[in-house]
C-alpha cells in the first residue's frame, strides 16, 4: 500500500506540472543543452538480505542460523544538477544528486546450537543439548548520491523521456543483536548459565550501481518537472562480532548482507541556458 501511495503521489504530481506546462506560454519547444540544478522528493522502498554464521570454537558444538530478508522503507528528498547536450531529438547528458532518506528496517533471525553430550563407553551417549537465541538485525540508509549518465528524447514540444544509470553510493548503517537465554536450572553445586546479550554496530560507506528512466516536461520559462524511477544495489557486506563468549555459545558470528532498494521522486529543475 506505500508504494501504491507513493507512485499515486507522483504520478498526480505529473498531471499537475503537465497542466501548468499546457497554460503556460513557454514560446516554443525549449532547448534542453546547458546546466540546471533543482530538487526532488519522493519515497523509497528496499529490501536487505542478510545471512549469519556461527562458527563455535568447540568441535563438539554445530551451529544453524535462519536467513532474514527485511524490507526498508521511508521518505526522501534531496538536490540535483547536471549538464545536458541535445542534438535535435536526442538529449546526452550528465547528473549528480545527493539524497537524505528515513529509510529503514529490523528482521529477527535465530541461532540454533547443537551441544554434543559425550559419555564413556559402554553407556549410550544421550541427545544433544538444543539451545536457541534470537538474532536481530537492522539496517538504515540516511544518505545516498548518484552519479549518472543520461540518454534522451524528445518525443514532442516540451517533453524529455530519458534513460539514465551510473555510479551509486550510501552509508549503510547496520546493527545487530544477539542475546543468549539464561540456562537452565540445575541442582548444587552446579551454577545455571547466566544468559546475556552483545550488540554490534556498524557503519560503511558503499558503493555500488544505479539504473532508471525518466520523464520530464517543461513548465514555463527555464523551468520542468519531473518523475524518475531509480534501482539501486550497494553489492555485498560483511561484518563480524568481537569474540562470544556466553555460554553455552563461545565463538565467532558474523554477517553478510546485500542492500538493494527502489526510488520513485518528483522533481523541479531550474535551466541556465537554452
Amino acid at each position: 500500500m506505500k508504494i501504491l501511495r507513493i507512485f499515486g503521489f507522483a504520478v498526480f504530481a505529473v498531471l499537475g506540472m503537465t497542466s501548468i506546462a499546457s497554460a503556460a506560454d513557454t514560446g516554443g519547444a525549449p532547448n534542453w543543452t546547458g546546466w540546471y540544478a533543482g530538487a526532488n522528493a519522493g519515497g523509497g522502498w528496499g529490501r536487505a538480505h542478510a545471512d549469519a554464521v556461527f562458527d563455535p570454537r568447540s568441535r563438539f558444538d554445530t551451529a544453524a542460523v535462519d536467513s532474514t530478508s527485511n524490507t526498508i522503507n521511508g521518505a526522501l528528498g534531496g538536490l540535483q544538477a547536471g549538464y545536458n547536450v541535445q542534438s535535435g531529438a536526442f538529449l546526452f547528458g550528465v547528473e549528480t544528486d545527493i539524497q537524505a532518506t528515513s529509510q529503514q528496517g529490523d528482521a529477527q533471525s535465530t541461532v540454533t546450537l547443537s551441544s554434543r553430550n559425550l559419555c564413556l563407553s559402554p553407556c549410550v551417549e544421550p541427545p544433544p543439548t538444543i539451545t536457541k537465541a534470537p538474532f536481530d538485525t537492522a539496517q538504515k540508509l540516511p544518505w545516498f548520491g548518484t552519479l549518472r549518465g543520461r540518454v534522451g528524447i524528445a518525443p514532442s514540444d516540451g517533453w524529455l523521456v530519458y534513460a539514465t544509470g551510473g555510479l551509486a553510493y550510501g552509508e549503510i548503517k547496520s546493527s545487530a543483536t544477539f542475546t543468549i537465554p539464561p540456562g537452565n536450572a540445575c541442582l548444587a553445586p552446579c551454577t545455571p548459565t547466566p544468559g546475556g546479550s552483545i550488540t554490534g554496530n556498524f557503519n560503511q560507506t558503499r558503493a555500488g550501481w544505479v539504473a532508471g528512466a525518466g520523464v520530464e516536461t517543461a513548465l514555463g520559462g527555464h523551468w520542468s518537472g519531473k518523475l524518475e524511477y531509480l534501482h539501486l544495489d550497494f553489492g555485498d557486506m560483511s561484518n563480524t562480532f568481537a569474540a562470544i563468549a556466553i555460554a553455552p555459545f563461545s565463538g565467532t558470528l558474523r554477517t553478510n548482507a546485500r542492500l538493494t532498494t527502489d526510488i520513485l521522486r518528483v522533481g523541479v529543475n531550474y535551466r541556465f541556458g537554452g
